[in-house]
């Protein structure tokens, strides 16, 4: 992502280099093989910041196929006219469907046979799913099922899930959600036919609703930039990292495991805002004020560290940890979205939230976090 100083003749800098505290950690150059090749690949949620630049890199790898899976036709639409004229002679398809549609999943499975799935398809921002809960459920948890039993179905190899260190002992929807969606995986670990493995990421740099983005269009407009708490802290990486990391994960994706990044140490967003405003060539506090707004519904003041090396199982590469989890068979998981299907449909926020509360143990209110 780039940004531009204001009276610099709109120079040019690097959100990456200048922002991330740490160096950006790359994989693409470390495979042995290219396991990508000559493979069909879907990619559910390809329009999407993640999914987008899954799909770019692999789009490099001289795949047989590649499938864009997305409910939003303007960004699908952008990328593919993008990887059409990038990428000569590429098999590209798109398919303009939602993942919570089970007869569209297995049409698509049907008609393409994908061996390797990489799963962003999701709905990620934390405020609205609080506002939204059965959305976060029908998308996230019976939309990642759906993808997951096509798959199963249909013998695909590979299955990565893209999760979020929000699934961390959750304090909201979206993270509650997305740590059931590990659970399905987890309930697939003695699936022979396919190998599913999760990815946790941080916050990415520059991604659709990020801080970021935000941030630049307050100081655009000449401020204030808002954070919600002067004390918060987030893990973040660049979406080149996060993509990255998601095809590691498919190529050492053996059983069910939960893939975690080193991110390094976790970033201030007082801070973030405090630099970013000096990269545009403003004074903080002077030319740009930031005001605080107070934390939102589910909003946790810190992240959950993601190395912690005892609960972590280390793997050929330095930079990349698997989390150890307990065993979950597929009637525990077909049990819970009974319940959670029950809590659908009786149309109510609170009967939702405490249905999610009883099948994912690690959800707690966020004043039990943030203390």
């Amino acid at each position: 992502m780039k940004g531009y100083v204001a009276g610099a003749g709109n120079k040019p800098f690097s959100i990456t280099s200048e922002l991330l505290g740490r160096k950006p950690v790359y994989f693409a150059e470390e495979k042995d093989e290219n396991y990508l090749k000559d493979k069909v690949i879907l990619v559910t949620g390809g329009g999407g910041t993640i999914g987008s630049e899954v799909c770019r890199q692999a789009a490099k790898s001289k795949p047989k196929q590649l499938i864009i899976l997305d409910n939003y036709e303007n960004t699908t639409y952008e990328l593919q006219q993008e990887l059409s004229s990038m990428i000569k002679n590429l098999d590209l398809k798109v398919e303009i469907a939602s993942v919570q549609d089970i007869a569209a999943i297995d049409h698509i499975f049907n008609k393409y046979h994908p061996q390797l799935v990489f799963h962003a398809a999701a709905h990620k921002h934390v405020p609205l799913m609080e506002d939204c809960p059965a959305e976060a459920i029908k998308n996230n948890i019976f939309g990642t099922y759906n993808v997951v039993m096509a798959a199963r179905t249909y013998k695909t190899e590979k299955f990565v899930l893209i999760s979020t260190d929000k699934a961390v002992n959750p304090t909201n929807i979206m993270g509650a959600s997305k740590r059931f969606c590990e659970m399905i995986l987890q309930s697939m670990k003695f699936c022979k036919e396919t190998r599913f493995a999760a990815v946790r990421f941080g916050n990415v740099l520059g991604s659709n609703g990020s801080v970021i983005p935000l941030f630049q269009t307050q100081i655009a407009r000449g401020g204030p930039v808002t954070v919600t708490d002067k004390k918060v802290t987030r893990y973040f990486m660049t979406v080149e990292e996060a993509a990255s990391l998601v095809l590691k994960a498919g190529e050492m994706a053996r059983s069910s495991e939960i893939y975690i990044l080193d991110m390094g140490n976790p970033i201030s967003i007082l801070k973030l805002a405090e630099d970013l405003i000096k990269l545009n060539g403003y004074i903080p506090y002077s030319d740009i004020e930031i005001v605080e707004t107070g934390l939102r519904p589910g909003e946790k003041l810190y992240e959950e560290i993601l190395t912690n090396r005892d609960e972590l199982i280390a793997t050929v590469n330095h930079k990349i940890f698997i989390e150890k989890q307990e065993e979950i068979g597929l009637p525990c998981i077909l049990n819970s979205m009974k319940q959670l299907k029950e809590a659908i449909e009786s149309d109510s926020a609170e009967i939702i939230r405490e249905t999610l509360k009883t099948i994912v143990p690690t959800f707690k209110d966020p004043e039990t976090i943030n203390g």
